[in-house]
Parts: C-alpha cells; structure tokens; sequence
C-alpha cells in the first residue's frame, strides 16, 4: 500500500506539475513539431543545390522525398501507441535525438545513398515525435477555452509549417548552403530537448504492455505501400505493375488491419476513436485537406520558380500573405469561434474558402502579375486552411482518453501523411497529361511557356473542387454544436490545472489536483499501478 500510495502521490505532483507549465510545455512541443512540418518542404527547396553537389540524376530525386514519406507515414500508428504503452516523454525525447543525429548526417552527406537514408531516418524518429506532441497537448489542456488556444497555435504550425520551410529553405539554400537545410533542425531539436528534460513528467504503466504484433505489421506495411504505391504513381504512372500491386496489397493489408483491430484484446488503434462520428469526420477534414493544399504548395512554387523566375528567397516570401492567415485563422476560430459555431461550421467555411481560393488561381498564365492574380488568393486561402486545420484536430483529439491519446494524434499526422502522397500523387499526373496535351496541340515558342502553366491551373482547380466536395461531407458528418450557455462549466481561469471535461462515455476527467483514489473510486484514468 505504502508503494502504491507513493506512486500514486508522484504521479499527481507530475500532473500538477506539468499543468502549472502548460504554456510553456505547448511552446516546447509546438518547435518539435515544426522542425517536422517544415523539414517536408524545407528539403524540396535545397534539392536542386543538394544534386548539384552530390550528382544523382533526376530520375533519384523523388527519392530524398519519397524515402521520408514512407518512413514517416508507415511508422506513425505505431509511434503513437508505443508513446500511450511507454511514456510521451521517453517518446519524445528518443525522436528529438533520432531525428536530430538523422538530420546531422543527411547535412554532412557524401552521396546520394547516406542522404536517401538520413531521410528514412528522419521519417522513423519524425514518426515518434508528431504523436507524442500533439498527445502531450491534447492531455494537458482540458477547459474548452484554454484547449482552443493551445490548438489554435499547434493548428497555425500544422498548416503554416510548410510555407515556413519554403522562406527558410529558400535563406539557407542561397545565402549558406542547402546542407544548412538539415543543420537547422539541429538548432530546433536542441532547444526543445532542453525545455522537454525541465518541464514535462512521463507517466509509465506499472503492468507489462503488449503490443498488437499483427495489428502493426498490417498497419505498418499496408501504409508503406499505399504511400510507396501513390508516389510510385507519380513517377511511373497510373498503369505501372508495381504501383497497381502496391495499391492493391495495401487495400488487403489495411482491411485485414481493422478486422484484428475489431478482435485483439489490446489494439493497436481502437476502433471507437474513428467510429465517433464527429472525430471520424475531423480525421477525413484533415486528410482531404492535406490532398488539396499540395496544389498550392507544390504547384505555385513551380509556378514563380519557373514560370516567373522568382528566386528561393523571393518565393519563400511570396508566401508570406498566406502565413499570417493561417495564424489569424488558426487563433481566431478555436479562441472565439469554436466555442460559438462549432467545429461543423468552422472546418466547412474553412473549405469554402480554400476553394475560392484555388478557383482564383485558375486564371492565371505566365503573364500573370503577383499582386493582381495571386496575392488575392493567398488570404483566402491562408484564412481557410487555418479554420479547417485547428478546429479538425482539436476535435480529432478532445474526449480521447489518456490511454489512448497517443495513438489518436498520431492518425491526425498519418492522414496528413497519406492525404499529402495522394494528392501529390494524383495532382501530379494531372497536370503532365494536361500539360503533354496542350503541348502537343499548340505550337510556337508561346507553347513551351504555357503547356506547364496549363497544367498547374487544373491542378488548382481540381484542389478546389476537393475542397468544395470536402466542405459539403464535412457539414453533413460532423455533428452540429450546441452553443455552451453563459455561465456554464468549465470555464477558463489563471489558477492553472486542467478543468473537468465530459468524456465519451459521459463520466468526467479529473481536475489535476484530484487524488489518485478518488480517481480510481470513480473508475476514472487511474495512476499507473495504483487502484
């Protein structure tokens, strides 16, 4: 009695602990977790240079993408739960070294292999990293009103990170060296590392955890291929054996994933964190999203690099109108408007929005001035994405238990994942086959110039179009919200600990000062090896 009473009084001091630091934890996790976003668009910008030096061809260029995408998708289920078996922080701090060492040795690489694999690595440890970020998040903001703040900035990473890697990438690339590209993350890793060994506590289950052996070869292996099978897709076309194969074994791979999930008694993924209807839905506002913003991110970079003949630097600032946007959008919809209209109501605007956005793009040819044909969108855009992105993932995560809030925020990164290699995958082979037949159908040196045009501007269209059927899904799936009256509990305070929230199965979660054995009295989140 005497241990368990002292665990149970160690693990309460943990979470009071790390309550009264939960800003400073949030700021901690949020520069993790954008050393991960903006690494994917960062290392894009120094391709170029990084081939230049090392000399692979073109044709092995998708490959330092690629060998990151298929780590990092394939890995993130299990990241997740291994942070919900073993402890976030362990998890935490093992994928800030990883992906640390990772990114030294992709920065100081001699050849084309040592940085193909420096990328996988980063990929593995990123995948440790996400989940136990946002789950550290999701678990220590509890009262609705501090819970939006918190999301509002991890929402503003999430959906600026990328056009943050394009001016980064773009200062480094031209005023030092594309090596610095992976160097940074080193400056990045450091600091968080720090905050992370001062501020956050682990909580390590007493009993022996199992993990689901089957349930992870199939998730793992299945989101490998699916990954693989699409970029694959993008290289080598629609018809290709390998790709056809892939996509298949990836579809049997992932079905006989759900039905050992529905069987084993400790799943890798339970099943009622998808089957809620509303959190089911935030998930798919997530990975819709991460399909369509590839035409922005992808294809307006091309646009001003070789169609305009904007510098890295100039395009990364190019960008600049839709960064804050996403800011103010990510701030302003969970601060104020969440509590108000809902997640329904905020993630289908944001769509509309982006749709808007990309429509307006379509109008663009390579005469087209920056601040009369583009920089109109940006804010639109900027604005959408962040009403979709904070209130998706705040809802993709809230009344998750702490049990399995590892997992939960690792789904929100892998349908970021696979939504980013569809759309890259699908968006791409739409536009070569538009731009082959508007060059084989036109001709003179005019031609040459439009013919890649031609085919970004469907993909922005096509990128509204998911956007505008996503915005359409959303408002039916999700459920609508009832507006909290005045007054009514939690309410957000200074005093500190995370505020009573109702859980899905009606009971509530327990205030941070609450003791373990009223806890376990109320059968409500137990401290480890305590009843």
């Amino acid at each position: 009695m005497t241990t368990e009473t002292a665990a149970a009084r160690r693990y309460d001091a943990d979470r009071e602990f790390e309550s009264k630091h939960r800003w400073t934890i949030l700021v901690i996790v949020s520069i993790a977790q954008l050393m991960v976003v903006l690494d994917a668009t960062i290392v894009n910008i120094a391709l170029p240079a990084a081939q230049d030096a090392l000399g692979f061809a073109d044709s092995d260029r998708q490959w330092v993408v690629t060998a990151y995408a298929l780590a990092f998708g394939s890995l993130l289920l299990l990241g997740g739960r291994l942070g919900d078996l073993f402890g976030r922080k362990r998890m935490f701090v093992i994928g800030l070294i990883g992906f640390a060492a990772a990114s030294a040795a992709g920065g100081a690489s001699t050849d084309f292999m040592v940085l193909v694999v420096s990328r996988a690595f980063q990929g593995a440890f990123g995948a440790l990293l996400a989940p136990a970020a946002l789950s550290t998040i999701a678990n220590s903001f509890q009262k609705p009103a501090e819970r939006g703040r918190a999301f509002g900035v991890y929402g503003a990473v999430a959906g600026g990170g990328g056009a943050v890697g394009l001016l980064l990438g773009g200062v480094l690339t031209e005023y030092a060296s594309w090596r610095w590209c992976f160097f940074v993350n080193l400056v990045f890793a450091g600091i968080a590392f720090v905050g992370c060994q001062i501020y956050l506590r682990d909580q390590r289950p007493e009993t022996k955890p199992k993990i689901d052996w089957w349930g992870t070869f199939c998730a793992a292996v299945g989101l490998f291929l699916i990954v693989y099978g699409f970029a694959r897709a993008a290289s080598d076309g629609w018809g290709d054996v390998i790709t056809i194969v892939s996509l298949i074994v990836a579809a049997v791979l992932l079905t006989a994933f759900v039905q050992i999930e529905r069987r084993v008694k400790q799943p890798l993924l339970p099943l009622r964190i998808v089957l809620d209807r509303s959190r089911g839905a935030a998930y798919l506002s997530v990975g819709l999203a991460a399909i369509a913003i590839f035409g922005v991110f992808l294809f307006l970079t091309f646009y001003l690099q070789l169609t305009k003949g904007y510098s890295p630097v100039l395009t990364g600032v190019a960008f600049l109108p839709m960064i804050a946007f996403v800011l103010i959008g990510s701030t302003l919809a969970n601060v104020k408007l969440m509590p108000i209209l809902g997640a329904r109501v905020l993630i289908t605007l944001g769509m509309a929005l982006a749709a808007v956005g990309m429509t307006y793009l379509y109008f663009i040819d390579s005469t087209s001035n920056y601040w009369v044909h583009i920089f109109p969108a940006l804010p639109l855009l900027g604005f959408g994405f962040g009403l979709i992105f904070a209130p998706a993932i705040n809802t993709a995560t809230e009344r998750v238990s702490r049990d399995d809030a590892g997992v939960a925020s690792a789904l929100v990164n892998t349908m970021q994942q696979v939504g980013g290699s569809v759309g890259t995958a699908l968006l791409s082979t739409i536009a070569v086959s538009v731009t082959s037949t508007y060059a084989a159908t036109h001709t003179g040196a005019a031609a040459a110039i439009e013919a890649p045009v031609a085919g970004y501007k469907v993909a922005f269209l096509v990128s509204a179009g998911i956007f505008a059927a996503g915005a359409i899904l959303i408002f039916f799936l999700i459920q609508a919200h009832a507006p909290q009256p005045s007054g009514a509990p939690p309410t957000d305070d200074d005093t500190g600990g995370p505020a009573p929230a109702t859980g899905e199965s009606g009971t509530e979660d327990q205030p941070a000062s609450e003791s373990a054995g009223a806890r376990a009295n109320r059968g409500i989140d137990p401290a480890p090896g305590t009843t």
